[in-house]
């Protein structure tokens, strides 16, 4: 005699199919929190600035208040967008040359040991040498102001393209390296199959750095050429809005070269992310 089996019905308490699972809370996610939190920390920043300033009744020529800051950024955009314009090509051609300058100076050093014990230290001795110093003769050796700016900007940018790019160069899997050699690799081939992958994370590295860099040494080289006009830059304006007490304008130049540091910064991590982030284990992390 057969028996039936009978399934019995689920519970009210067993576990629902995956398609019923809740989606973690927004917040949770690490990508949201990057963004939020400091959003929230920056609207807690400029309340309790806005907040001193009424309380104080600080004078506009004193500390304007951002409310007056947005305000003056919207009246006068007409000459400060130009500057920024400006500002901003001397930035971006600068950075590009120390980027093209930095890795071909790293190839060279990866190339012997001898070459780089011999030049790096004049590498250092850009870094370390205050470009104010410099500016005024690149300003007078070089004829064209643009091209001047972009040349002292690329000198500050320079030195972190080349100490991180040679690091990672160097850095290589010494049994990597041995595989290589036992397979008769040639020079170009470690050079372009072993030790550019390895280098990948210390170039993005210090092109996050040389970003903002190059930001820094276009602002400077304006303040020292002292290029006015309709093609001058932010530093100009800052400059004619110290002279005129224009304090209100000043703080709008300033935010503006804040906000394109930043902007440098997550262009710069977006491309890290984009080149690394399928494989390499500092992308990968979600911690």
């Amino acid at each position: 005699m057969s028996t039936l089996t009978v399934n019995p019905a689920p519970s009210a308490g067993a576990p629902k199919s995956p398609a019923g699972t809740k989606r973690a809370p927004l917040l949770s996610q690490p990508r949201v929190q990057r963004v939020v939190y400091p959003m929230l920390v920056g609207l807690v920043l400029v309340g309790l600035w806005q907040g001193m300033v009424t309380a104080m009744e600080l004078p506009p020529y004193l500390v304007p208040s951002p409310i007056l800051m947005m305000q003056t950024l919207v009246t006068d955009w007409a000459a400060l967008g130009g500057a920024l314009i400006t500002t901003l090509k001397v930035t971006v051609l600068s950075f590009v040359l120390a980027t093209v300058v930095g890795v071909l100076v790293s190839f060279l050093f990866v190339q012997s040991k001898r070459i780089e014990t011999a030049l790096f230290p004049y590498a250092v001795l850009l870094q370390v040498t205050p470009i104010v110093a410099v500016a005024p003769l690149i300003i007078i050796w070089v004829k064209n102001p643009t091209a001047a700016m972009v040349v002292c900007a690329a000198l500050v940018a320079l030195f972190p393209i080349i100490s991180n790019t040679t690091l990672g160069l160097r850095s290589v899997d010494p049994d990597l390296q041995s595989y290589f050699k036992l397979n008769h690799a040639t020079r170009w081939q470690q050079l372009v199959r072993l030790r550019i992958p390895s280098a990948l994370p210390y170039f993005f590295g210090g092109l996050r750095i040389s970003s903002g860099l190059a930001l820094i040494g276009a602002v400077v080289a304006e303040f020292v050429a002292g290029t006015g006009g309709q093609g001058a830059g932010l530093a100009y304006q800052i400059l004619q809005s110290g002279f005129q007490l224009n304090i209100p304008r000043m703080f709008a130049a300033l935010l503006l070269i804040s906000l394109t540091g930043v902007a440098l910064f997550v262009l710069m991590a977006w491309l890290t992310q984009l080149a690394l982030g399928s494989w390499h284990a500092s992308e990968l992390s979600q911690d």
